[in-house]
C-alpha cells in the first residue's frame, strides 16, 4: 500500500508541475495580450512553428505575412522589423510553452504508463485532461483567426473570453485530479454533527463563489478583450456616477452584455464587491471548524486572496489614465499581477471544495 501512495504522490507531482506550467501559460497569454502581440503570428505551424525564424530572408518573410494583417495595415502600419520582433517573441514564447505543456504531460503519461503508476480510476480523469487541452489549443486558433478577417485589429473580446475560461477550467480541472492523490478531505466522523452541518454549508457557498467566478473571470476578459480599463478610470465611481448613464444599448441584452464597456465595468466592480462580501462571511464560519491540517492551510487562503484581488483591481483601473501604448508600466504589471491573482482565488476555492467533498 506504502508503494501504491508513493506512485500515487509522484503522479500528482507531475500533475502540480502541469498546474504551476499552466498559470505561467496563462500568465503568458496575458503579456500576450497587454503587448499587442497576439495576431504576430498568422499561421499555425504545430511541428516547425516551434522554432524561431533562424535567418533574415525568414524574418522578412513572416513580416511580409504580418503585414497582410488588419492589425498591421489598420494599427501597426508604422512598424519596422525591430517592433516585429518583439510581437513576434510574445506570441511565439506563448505557443512555445503551450508545445512544452504537452510534451511534460506526453513524456510523463508513457514514463508512468510503463511504469505501471497509473490506476484504474486515473485513467478516464487523464483522457478528460487530453481532450481539455486539445480542445483549448483549437480554442486558441479560433481566437487568434478572429483578429485576421475583416478590419479587426485585435481578437474578438468574446473569443478572448471564451479562450480565458477554457483555460480556466483546464486549470482547476488538473489542480483537483492533483489534489485527489495528494490531499486529505476532511473526515466528517471527526467533526461533530454541528460542525458536519456548517461543512455542508461552506460547501454549498463554495459552489455559489465559483459560479459568481465563473462570470466575474469571464468579464475580467471581456474587459481586456475591449481594452476598455480606461473608459472609466476612476473609483470608487464610474467616471463619477455610482449608476452611470449609458448601461443599455439598443443592441439588445446579449449584445450589450458583451459590447457595452460601461456596462461591462458596472457588472465587473459589482461582482468584485459581492464576491468581497460573501467570502469575508464564508471565510469567517471556515475559521470556526477546526479540520485535518490540509483544512487548516487552506481555509482563509480565499479570503487573503479577495483582499489583494480587489486592491489589484483598483490600482488597475487608476493607472489605466496613464497607459502609454507600446510601453509597459505600472497599468501593465497591475493588470498582470490581477489576472494571476485571480487564478490563484479560483484554485483556492477548489480547495475548500475538494476538502469538504463526500468521503
Amino acid at each position: 500500500m506504502e508503494l501504491q501512495d508513493q506512485k500515487s504522490r509522484a503522479v500528482a507531482n507531475w500533475l502540480l508541475l502541469g498546474v504551476g506550467m499552466t498559470v505561467i501559460q496563462i500568465a503568458l497569454g496575458g503579456i500576450t495580450r497587454l503587448t499587442g502581440s497576439g495576431l504576430s503570428i498568422t499561421e499555425w505551424d504545430v511541428v516547425t512553428g516551434a522554432l524561431p525564424p533562424m535567418n533574415e530572408a525568414h524574418w522578412q518573410e513572416l513580416f511580409a505575412k504580418y503585414k497582410t494583417t488588419p492589425q498591421f495595415q489598420l494599427l501597426n502600419f508604422d512598424f519596422n522589423l525591430a517592433n516585429f520582433k518583439f510581437i513576434f517573441f510574445w506570441e511565439w514564447f506563448h505557443r512555445l510553452w503551450a508545445r512544452t505543456i504537452g510534451l511534460v504531460f506526453a513524456i510523463g503519461f508513457i514514463y508512468f504508463f510503463v511504469k505501471k503508476y497509473f490506476k484504474p480510476s486515473m485513467i478516464k480523469p487523464l483522457v478528460v485532461l487530453f481532450l481539455l487541452g486539445a480542445l483549448q489549443g483549437a480554442i486558441g486558433w479560433i481566437m487568434v483567426a478572429s483578429g485576421l478577417e475583416g478590419d479587426a485589429v485585435y481578437v474578438k473580446p468574446t473569443r478572448l473570453a471564451l479562450h480565458f475560461i477554457f483555460a480556466l477550467g483546464l486549470l482547476a480541472y488538473t489542480y483537483w485530479f492533483a489534489l485527489s492523490l495528494k490531499a486529505n478531505a476532511i473526515q466528517k466522523s471527526n467533526v461533530s454533527a454541528e460542525g458536519q452541518f456548517k461543512l455542508a454549508g461552506i460547501r454549498k457557498w463554495a459552489w455559489v463563489i465559483i459560479l459568481i467566478l465563473f462570470f466575474q473571470l469571464i468579464y475580467g476578459a471581456l474587459m481586456a478583450g475591449h481594452k476598455a480599463a480606461n473608459v472609466a478610470s476612476t473609483w470608487p465611481t464610474i467616471n463619477g456616477q455610482w449608476l452611470p448613464v449609458g448601461l443599455t444599448s439598443k443592441d439588445g441584452f446579449l449584445l450589450n452584455a458583451v459590447n457595452n464597456t460601461i456596462w461591462i465595468h458596472f457588472v465587473h466592480r459589482g461582482l468584485a464587491y459581492i464576491l468581497l462580501a460573501i467570502i469575508i462571511y464564508w471565510s469567517i464560519q471556515m475559521n470556526k471548524i477546526k479540520g485535518n491540517a490540509f483544512w487548516a492551510k487552506v481555509k482563509l487562503l480565499p479570503m487573503a486572496l479577495v483582499f489583494i484581488q480587489v486592491l489589484l483591481g483598483i490600482l488597475t483601473i487608476l493607472s489605466s489614465a496613464h497607459i502609454v501604448p507600446g510601453v509597459w508600466a505600472k497599468f501593465e504589471w497591475f493588470a498582470q499581477l490581477h489576472q494571476l491573482v485571480g487564478m490563484l482565488l479560483l484554485l483556492s476555492v477548489v480547495n475548500i471544495l475538494y476538502s469538504t467533498k463526500e468521503i
